[in-house]
């Protein structure tokens, strides 16, 4: 029976962020340590409602009440194979996840939303400290093989679940380190990479293989990947970001943000002797407002900026859930990354004209008020401004994912908003290839990677064996919806 009334006794709480002039120093995560009582009276705030709308904000049908209860009684272990039922990683979820579940809180009608995300993190982190990561590995071979092409959430998630059906799963990455953007894409501060790594033990210990400094087209062909394996997951997610075609973007010093994400983080973690884009005694301008700039943001001032100013085109968000998005949909509301209490200026309303520059590098921005509408920007008149800059990082997220080299060499159909192609079964035109996460979706967030990633996984078990056992998150019926 949960406690019908610890949404009375135990107001909202979610961890601490370390004092602003320490974290600047180091790239540690910014979070203190939220102890274990903390964290059970967050879980008793839970009401266990009648329809948990909750399972319905989140891609993977997290069985959340279930988990707050055992955690508000203590019973950590339960807790966790409740949670790890549905959620391959909850330890990244519950770091990198906006957290759907909770604009979908019955709570938040009235009151503040349970902390579902700091719970769900809390118990991923307390398995690891336990030794509840133990490697499940299956008891017996089908003696089919999978390669999984790309290591992010999706590929990871398809991987372990094939290996757990007695599937061989290789999963074949270009870069030198396992985790695709999770490991290069997000930086220290936000999830550091010995969570990622104690995952990847567990992995290996299950039977994954994998292969890194494999770049597919290049260093294997996919006809050999086809060859030695049975299935082919196709997991690289949406990588070509997106660019901004005003005058003046030849200039040097204007950068996409995974350009300067990327370097960073291989820096940070010494596998890069120096940075190729370097923010120290730069003035930054960020241009994207979503996640991806935040996490530009906090690097750029880690890195010792001069000024940094993050630019979204969209006006500024109310502090409470804006009217046009009611519960239990995603609320539109102002959200403050960690980054953002750091230093620096956020601008909304706005949107970038030309960029000037001095002997090839870029010295300014020109900017527009106005507002954003359907199919373009509503200019303010009177509103032009201009910021000097000697470096921009474009935020403005990704077109899709890169369908050259081997996605075209296999004939592969790409989708109008330049999506690989699949069926309710993640199935390509191609016999035996399957795509999952971004490179089928499009930009979206981690649970939808795992997500897909596991029914990939349940999709290519059937076509394998005729049947399959493992679990199936994400409707028939809306895998292949664009």
């Amino acid at each position: 029976m949960v406690d019908p009334s610890g949404f009375l006794k135990h107001p909202r709480r979610t961890p601490t962020r370390r004092p602003i002039p320490l974290r600047l120093k180091d790239w540690r995560e910014v979070y203190q340590p939220f102890g274990e009582t903390d964290t059970q009276q967050q879980a008793a705030r839970c009401m266990d409602c009648g329809i948990p709308f909750c399972h319905n904000g989140c891609p993977l049908g997290n069985l959340i009440p279930e988990w707050n209860e055992l955690v508000r009684l203590g019973r950590w272990d339960e807790a966790s194979d409740r949670l790890h039922a549905t959620n391959n990683f909850p330890e990244f979820t519950g770091r990198l996840c906006p957290a759907p579940c909770e604009g979908s809180c019955v709570l938040g009608i009235g009151d503040d939303p349970v902390s579902i995300k700091v719970v769900e993190q809390q118990i991923a982190d307390h398995a690891v400290r336990s030794g509840g990561l133990a490697p499940h590995p299956a008891v017996g071979s089908t003696g089919f093989s999978v390669a999984v092409i790309g290591s992010g959430p999706a590929g990871l998630a398809a991987a372990q679940q094939l290996v757990r059906a007695g599937h061989a799963a290789t999963v074949y990455e270009r870069d030198g380190r396992i985790g695709g953007l999770m490991r290069y894409g997000i930086p220290e501060f936000k999830m550091d990479s010995s969570v990622l790594d104690a995952r990847l033990e567990q992995l290996v210990a299950e039977g994954v293989r994998f292969v890194t400094n494999c770049k597919i087209g290049i260093d294997a062909s996919i006809d050999e990947l086809r060859e030695q394996h049975d299935a082919v997951l196709i997991a690289t997610g949406a990588t070509v970001g997106r660019e901004l075609e005003i005058e003046g973007r030849h200039l040097e010093g204007i950068h996409l943000a995974m350009e300067y994400l990327v370097g960073a983080n291989k820096f940070v973690e010494g596998t890069a002797d120096s940075l190729q884009i370097d923010a120290a005694g730069r003035n930054v301008v960020i241009i994207g407002g979503g996640d991806t700039g935040a996490d530009c943001y906090g690097t750029a001032l880690r890195q010792g900026a001069a000024s940094v100013t993050q630019l979204d085109i969209h006006g500024r968000p109310p502090e409470i859930r804006h009217e046009s998005t009611p519960w239990p949909v995603y609320p539109l509301m102002l959200r403050v990354a960690a980054a953002h209490e750091e230093g620096g200026e956020r601008v909304f309303g706005v949107n970038s004209t030309s960029f000037e520059g001095v002997d090839g590098r870029v010295s300014g921005l020109n900017l527009v008020a106005g507002q954003r509408v359907p199919g373009g920007f509503l200019t303010s008149d009177g509103t032009d401004k201009h910021l000097q800059t000697d470096l921009v990082l474009l935020a403005l997220g990704f077109t899709g994912p890169e369908t050259d080299g081997f996605v075209a060499e296999l004939g592969l159909g790409v989708t109008g908003r330049g999506a690989i192609d699949r069926d309710e079964e993640y199935s390509t035109n191609v016999p035996g290839v399957f795509v999952a996460g971004d490179a089928g979706r499009g930009q979206s967030l981690i649970v939808w990677a795992i997500a897909e990633g596991r029914s990939a996984a349940a999709g290519i078990d059937r076509y394998l064996t005729g049947r399959t056992a493992l679990p199936d998150p994400v409707e028939p019926s809306a895998a292949a919806l664009r």
